[in-house]
């Protein structure tokens, strides 16, 4: 959901949680460029077992940001029929939900951006994210996620003397909170990426339809199903003094696309477990009021069950495609492109 925070909130908690330190080189994950059976632990941690089964025992734990290599994949009985991927991994096997397949890609340094921005997709692991207030001082802000889109608006010299992106976030309305990472984690996301899908088709007789009870997506074009996957919606929780959890059921319209946007909380503080997710991708608001939006995911891969504070989350690859399928038509080199689209039911 987006949160609303205001510039009164961000001088109260400007000021907390990060500490002046020692800039640190960012670790470059070079030595596994090759490797493309790569996962990232995306909570604070996971259990490896003796067999693809959660009753089987517990050999030990794998801790948040860990790689870990995958040797293969088994598809086991002893899981949920919505989720049974296991993976074999040293030591044992770890179920998918809660890690993330990733892959590094070290990229070329741009020597410039076009006029305005541009958005970026990160290509390793994780990247660690710095401000840079004052001169000589660089303060560790969030961990940015591989496959997580961001608004590059300048390139400078970094600590290292290489180049780094600036980022600039939509929550963090000055200047001087704009962040930055070492440019070749992350690459300029080519604009024939995002061209639209199905243009020809009357945007009329496109509509998406999410079963709650099913946990599934389905996107037709008249009656012709073109994508049907699961997805994971939001839990059944009533907060104290808080929006319901659940996802609204009923009739809607796309209204707002935004490339990226920064969900959960806009605290200035690094601290891998709060619930702050920069950099969420290929967004498509359906219930802007509240913030409820399909969007692709990075923290889980527990598709078929709800995981969500209220939005429809993807595999973030069919988040992008729904939001080149659908209607509006984003302009990508706008934060947030608004207008009445494609017809949404929920039930």
């Amino acid at each position: 959901m987006k949160n609303q925070l205001t510039r009164r909130d961000f001088l109260k908690i400007g000021a907390l949680g990060l500490t002046s330190l020692a800039f640190r080189p960012a670790y470059d994950f070079a030595e596994l460029e090759d490797s493309d059976s790569l996962a990232r632990v995306a909570i604070k941690s996971v259990s490896v077992h003796s067999q693809p089964d959660d009753q089987s025992t517990i050999k030990f734990q794998r801790y948040r940001d860990e790689i870990v290599n995958i040797y293969y994949e088994v598809i086991s009985d002893k899981s949920p029929k919505y989720n049974p991927l296991w993976y074999r991994v040293w030591g044992g096997y770890i179920h998918c939900a809660n890690v993330q397949r990733v892959h590094v890609k070290l990229n070329n340094n741009p020597s410039r951006l076009s006029e305005g921005q541009q958005a970026i997709e990160v290509t390793v692991p994780y990247t660690q994210s710095y401000l840079h207030r004052q001169e000589g001082v660089w303060e560790e802000l969030y961990r940015l996620y591989y496959g997580t889109i961001h608004w590059a608006v300048g390139i400078v010299e970094g600590p290292d003397g290489e180049p780094w992106f600036r980022i600039k976030d939509h929550l963090l309305f000055f200047d001087s909170l704009d962040y930055y990472i070492p440019a070749k984690h992350a690459r300029l996301i080519p604009i024939e990426e995002t061209i639209p899908i199905s243009s020809e088709i009357d945007p009329d007789v496109k509509w998406i339809e999410v079963s709650l009870s099913n946990q599934e997506l389905t996107a037709f074009e008249l009656d012709k199903v073109v994508l049907k996957t699961k997805i994971s919606s939001g839990l059944d929780y009533q907060p104290v003094g808080e929006i319901a959890w659940n996802t609204p059921t009923g009739d809607f319209h796309i209204q707002s696309k935004m490339p990226s946007t920064h969900m959960g909380g806009g605290q200035l503080i690094n601290d891998p477990e709060a619930y702050i997710l920069p950099g969420v991708a290929w967004v498509s608001f359906f219930e802007p009021e509240n913030g409820v939006a399909f969007h692709g995911t990075h923290w889980h891969q527990n598709f078929g069950m709800p995981m969500s504070h209220g939005c429809i989350n993807m595999k973030t690859e069919e988040a992008l495609w729904l939001y080149r399928w659908s209607t509006p038509v984003c302009d990508m080199t706008k934060m947030e492109t608004i207008g009445y689209g494609t017809r949404v039911h929920i039930y």
